[in-house]
Parts: C-alpha cells; sequence; structure tokens
C-alpha cells in the first residue's frame, strides 16, 4: 500500500436487484474481479424484507474467493438508499424492509403528520417505503415491541460495515436520501429522529471518507484475511459513481447519470430554491455538502417513446427533424419529473402526429432531443452551472449530447461510467478534502449541425403546454 493508500479493495456492492463483491485495483479504477447474486426479496413475515442472511454468506464467501488470489488491501460498502436496519447486541431485532412494501402508505396521514418539511430536509414526499423515515414510523407503530427493543439504529452500508468490524455508525450520503431524517442545511439530524423516539438509539456518524474500523479478529482468521484490515464505513450507491468526479474537478460543474432514470446533480452552482413537486430533492456528497438534484425517468420514456428500436438517425436526419419540428412533449411517463401532471404527445409543425407514421430513425431523434431537452430544464430547476458531466447510456447517444450543449450553451463531456463500486473503492484513498482546481472538460465531438436550429426547436418545445417551465 504505497503512501498508505489501499490498491487492492473488495467491494460489497449492493444494488436493489443484484449483490456483487468485487476486487478493485484503485490505482487503475478498475473492477479486477467480480462475483454477482441476485437482491432477493422475502415476502414471508412481517413484511417484505432483503434475505441478509444469504448475503451475508455471499459476502464472506466472495472474500474468502478474491483473498485467495490477490492480496485484499481493505473492504468498503456501497448499497442502495431507502434502506436501514435496526439492530441489537449482535443481529437484527427487525428485518430490512423492500423499499417497494406499500404498508407504509397505509399511514400515509398519520406520517404527514410528523415528518419535517421540505424545507429542512430537502427530502421529497415519495410513496411506500421510498422515505427511510416512512419505513420506520409503519415499524414503531405495527411492531412496536420489537421496534423498543432495538439497540441502534443504521443505514443499509452501514449495517454491513458493522458485521464485518462490530462498529454501529450512520453516515451522511446515506441519511440524506429522501428519508426526511437530515437536516443539510445544519449537517445534522431532522426533528424526526426524535419524533420517532430514535434520539440516542440513531448510531453516531461516521466519516465517508476513511476507514470505520478493522475486520473483526475471528472474521479475519476465518477468510484468512489479515487481521487489521481496515473496513469503510460505506456509501449511498449514487454517490458513490459521484465521487470519483468530485475527486478530479473544482465546481462548478453538472454530473448527468443516466439509465432508467436520469439524475442530475448540481455541483457548485447557485443555490436554487427546489421544488418538490418537481423531482427535486436534496442530497448530500462525500465531502456532506448539500447538493441540489433533479431526476426524470429519462431512459424507461426513451424505450417508451423509440419502440426499443436502435435505429440511429443520421446527422442529416436529424438535421431535417430539427427543421420539421417533430416534437415529443412531456411525460411520457407520468407522476415523475420537471412535469408531473403533463400529458405527453408526439407533435410535427404544431400539429399532433401519430408516432406510428413517423420512421424509427426519426422517433430515436426525436426521443433524444426530448431527453435532452428534460435534461436541461432538470438542471435549471437545481441551479446547474459549468460543464456538463453525462455517463450511461445517453453518453453514447450523439444526438442527445449534441441537443444538451446546443440547448444550454455550455460544454458537455461523455465520460466512463465510474459505477458505485469504484468510488467505494477510494473511499479510503481519497483526500478528505476536495482537489485543486482541474481545467474544464471540452466539448465532445458534437454533430456538425447549425446551432440556430437547435435554438428554435428549443423554443417552439419550451412554448408548449408547459406550466412553470423555467
Amino acid at each position: 500500500m504505497p503512501d498508505g493508500i489501499p490498491r487492492h479493495v473488495a467491494v460489497f456492492d449492493v444494488g436493489k436487484t443484484h449483490a456483487k463483491i468485487c476486487l478493485v485495483d484503485t490505482a487503475g479504477r478498475r473492477i479486477l474481479d467480480e462475483r454477482r447474486i441476485a437482491n432477493v426479496v422475502h415476502q414471508s413475515g412481517p413484511y417484505p424484507h432483503f434475505d441478509t442472511d444469504s448475503l451475508w454468506v455471499f459476502l464472506l464467501e466472495g472474500l474468502n474467493d478474491l483473498g485467495r488470489t490477490t492480496s485484499i488491501d481493505a473492504i468498503s460498502i456501497t448499497a442502495h438508499g431507502a434502506a436501514g436496519a435496526l439492530i441489537g447486541a449482535d443481529d437484527l431485532v427487525l428485518p430490512v424492509m423492500d423499499y417497494e412494501f406499500a404498508g407504509p402508505d397505509a399511514l400515509w396521514a398519520d406520517y404527514d403528520a410528523i415528518r419535517p418539511d421540505f424545507a429542512e430536509t430537502g427530502s421529497p414526499r415519495l410513496p411506500g417505503g421510498l422515505n427511510l423515515g416512512a419505513q420506520l414510523y409503519w415499524q414503531a407503530r405495527t411492531l412496536p415491541a420489537e421496534f423498543g427493543r432495538a439497540a441502534a439504529f443504521v443505514t443499509y452500508p452501514q449495517y454491513w460495515s458493522w458485521q464485518l468490524t462490530g462498529v454501529a455508525a450512520t453516515e451522511v450520503t446515506s441519511m440524506a436520501c429522501h428519508t426526511d431524517l437530515w437536516n443539510p442545511g445544519e449537517g445534522r439530524v431532522s426533528c424526526l429522529v426524535d419524533r420517532l423516539g430514535l434520539t440516542g438509539r440513531t448510531a453516531p456518524l461516521a466519516p465517508t471518507l476513511g476507514a470505520v474500523g478493522r475486520l473483526k479478529p475471528a472474521l479475519a482468521r476465518r477468510l484468512g484475511l489479515a487481521d487489521d484490515l481496515p473496513v469503510a464505513s460505506g456509501i449511498h450507491d449514487s454517490n458513490g459513481s459521484l465521487l470519483p468526479h468530485l475527486a478530479d474537478r473544482r465546481p462548478p460543474f453538472a454530473m448527468v447519470s443516466t439509465g432508467t432514470w436520469v439524475i442530475a446533480f448540481a455541483i457548485g452552482g447557485r443555490r436554487p430554491d427546489l421544488d418538490p413537486s418537481r423531482d427535486t430533492l436534496l442530497n448530500v456528497d462525500a465531502y456532506a455538502r448539500p447538493v441540489p438534484s433533479a431526476r426524470f425517468m429519462g431512459g424507461r420514456e426513451f424505450e417508451i417513446a423509440t419502440g426499443g428500436a436502435a435505429a440511429v438517425p443520421t446527422p442529416d436526419q436529424l438535421r431535417q427533424i430539427l427543421a420539421d419540428g417533430l416534437r415529443l412533449s412531456p411525460s411520457v411517463v407520468p407522476g415523475a419529473g420537471p412535469f408531473p401532471d403533463a400529458q405527453s404527445d408526439w407533435h410535427l409543425a404544431g400539429d399532433r402526429v401519430a408516432p406510428e407514421t413517423r420512421s424509427a430513425e426519426q422517433r430515436h431523434g426525436a426521443a433524444s432531443l426530448y431527453a435532452a431537452l428534460m435534461t436541461q430544464v432538470s438542471l435549471d430547476l437545481i441551479g446547474a452551472e459549468g460543464p456538463i458531466l453525462v455517463d450511461g447510456p445517453f453518453a453514447r447517444n450523439a444526438a442527445y449530447l449534441t441537443g444538451l450543449a446546443r440547448f444550454t450553451g455550455r460544454p458537455v463531456q461523455a465520460v466512463a461510467a465510474t459505477g458505485p463500486a469504484i468510488g467505494a473503492a477510494l473511499l479510503l484513498g481519497i483526500p478528505e478534502t476536495a482537489p485543486p482546481s482541474q481545467p474544464a472538460p471540452p466539448a465532445d465531438d458534437l454533430l456538425e449541425i447549425d446551432a440556430e436550429l437547435f435554438h428554435r426547436y428549443r423554443d417552439e418545445w419550451r412554448r408548449g403546454n408547459l406550466p412553470g417551465a423555467p
């Protein structure tokens, strides 16, 4: 470990659908080896919950396997949000709830009466268990005896670091992920913690960067690993993906992570008045800084609009789409994004048009431009400034990248998707302060199409039936 920075880090990456154990080379920021398992949700018991017993066995077997081929220098954790654990002396007192469980909705009105305002938490009201506070309230009301026996509450990545080290902790990126439990402006827990009866039982906040403890000696001997192996407390998965970019450049810049959801992060920039009704919220990054964020279901919308056809338009075809004014209005997936109540439709030169009368290339191009326009609105809503970094599938979509650059008038750069495991591996080796300023990234090679065509297209789209468009 030159300069004390772990080179080979085993990362337990717990996604909603799958869990992975990865061996990450931090010098090259790449995954050397990986094992994967389905993240099973059990429907039995008091409520749908994750199979943490199977995940624990998988984690230990994976550490054992990886340690046979490479010397592991450290262990780190990353996990999805909207999850936490109520623990006793040595085990769970209640299972870790699946956030898709609709049970908390039955207590919606009662929970709303005690949850903090958006102004305190930056956390919008979400259905089911997507607000972790709503899960805890449901458990306290429905299973009061078990809830009362909990010695500590820990956020989900820290449940696994507790299992490995015996150190119970919470961590800011997971506490601030639309939980209702965190006050980003003041850097402390929200009033909800006390209202839930968890004051004194919420585990102490551990730094995101650095080690929370050392691997338990008994586990180290069982797995054939060093008994002083450092273990990070862990990080929320979206923040794990963001961390390498935070480490590489100074604000202001924007990060747009694309997939089923398009999630925009404003790093630096102006501080906006966020509107929870338009899918904006405050996250908190690994340096404990509030990060205005916005989201819309861009990948799902793109798939619906194109019918899944991979018919990429040529530059000439895209130029014609812009000139003809073939536009898709929001929202293809209603109830989410910056225009949750808008009814989507296709338009050609201002008139409605049936999408089946358009070619696959036309639909692909118009859907790409729609996603770029929705991204611009999201970035405006969160006060983003500076260059725009794009990762995920849209980073390979030239029409989207060109549209985003022309619509915003800012540099756009496609970047390699780092993924949460890479960011988690860096927790034990990134300085605790942000790096010196880096030059803005250059714009990608964009399509050679007159910018004025994009500007007219954008202005017509925004003049449509889009109440509240900034």
